[in-house]
């Protein structure tokens, strides 16, 4: 018998990582990746103890947007870590936090310039006054074009679309768990690919958001538009964080549905259907998560066999 959607879905959440999911709880985090060479899957989990995890006040409304963009670099750095060098091991490579944060600062500076820098500039060649109604759209349009087009180039990159593969066992395995269904291969094969709470579809938000706001700042010299672009990030997002909980509560609305469409049709970009073998390891992602958080894995679920890496779950410290 099916229990149902859970009263509160926003307590889980996860992340695709390097062959392999992050599935996070209430109070813990589980890392399940499945090994090149053995082809066993290994789990590491550990609780969260930060601030932005234990401190009411970011429980609050726009303040947990903030905390929801302090978690994805906090936790989903610290996971994506762990899941390199457990890839890595076969080869004798260790891959280390400098590294990680590197190629992370790189990566943010590379979008900055790209989705923020390349599109003003574009609307400048083509509208000729910055902060002007028109320039505003066009400038919207550009970025909306540029996000597109990265995503469907890199979506072509085999490592990238076993990443987006990874990302649909994740969305799958959830929608069962909160459909009440048995964690097993076979119903979260039939879950939807798709999520209402899905990063990416926040990432739709923000940009629609963006677009709004930097209309109302007005005509500004190009230096006021790159500041305030930057500074507005932070403010949108948490903005965008609370619409997009808003939404996937009343997503039965058909209104509501049709505003929110475009963030599902992104996400179609972003998942690909996972292998049986890709779901087994977000499966044993969301258990591990559940039994740390002291939760039962809903009845008939299957149990794939992994191997724990740490005896009791370790603490996440403050970033």
């Amino acid at each position: 018998m099916e229990r149902g959607p859970l009263k509160d879905p926003f307590f889980d959440g996860g992340q695709a990582v390097i062959e392999g999911v992050m599935m996070r709880g209430k109070r813990h985090y589980a890392v399940a990746v499945r090994l090149p060479n053995t082809k066993e899957i290994i789990v590491d989990r550990g609780e969260l103890k930060a601030a932005i995890y234990v401190n009411p006040i970011w429980k609050l409304p726009v303040l947990r947007g903030l905390a929801l963009l302090g978690e994805q670099l906090h936790l989903g750095m610290k996971s994506l870590i762990w899941s390199a060098n457990m890839n890595a091991g076969g080869n004798d490579v260790v891959i280390g936090k400098k590294e990680i944060t590197g190629s992370v600062a790189f990566a943010a500076v590379f979008g900055l310039a790209l989705f923020l820098g390349l599109p003003l500039l574009l609307a400048g060649l083509a509208v000729h006054r910055s902060g002007s109604f028109l320039f505003v759209v066009v400038e919207g349009v550009i970025r909306v074009a540029l996000v597109l087009g990265y995503l469907s180039a890199i979506a072509l990159l085999p490592d990238v679309r076993r990443v987006f593969q990874y990302h649909g066992a994740e969305h799958k395995t959830i929608n069962a768990f909160e459909a009440g269904w048995p964690l097993d291969v076979a119903s979260v094969r039939r879950a939807s690919l798709l999520h209402p709470r899905c990063g990416t579809e926040f990432l739709v938000v923000v940009i629609a958001l963006s677009i709004i706001a930097f209309g109302l700042i007005g005509h500004q010299s190009i230096a006021i538009s790159v500041t305030s672009r930057i500074v507005l990030i932070p403010v949108i997002a948490a903005v965008g964080y609370e619409l997009l909980r808003w939404g996937a509560r009343h997503r039965s609305n058909p209104i509501v549905k049709t505003i929110m469409w475009p963030g599902i049709l992104v996400q179609m970009i972003t998942t690909k259907q996972p292998s049986d073998d890709q779901i087994e390891v977000a499966i044993v992602s969301m258990e591990q998560a559940l039994a740390a958080d002291g939760e039962a894995v809903p009845e008939g679920s299957e149990r794939p066999a992994r191997e724990r890496l740490d005896p009791e779950p370790t603490a996440v410290a403050a970033a």
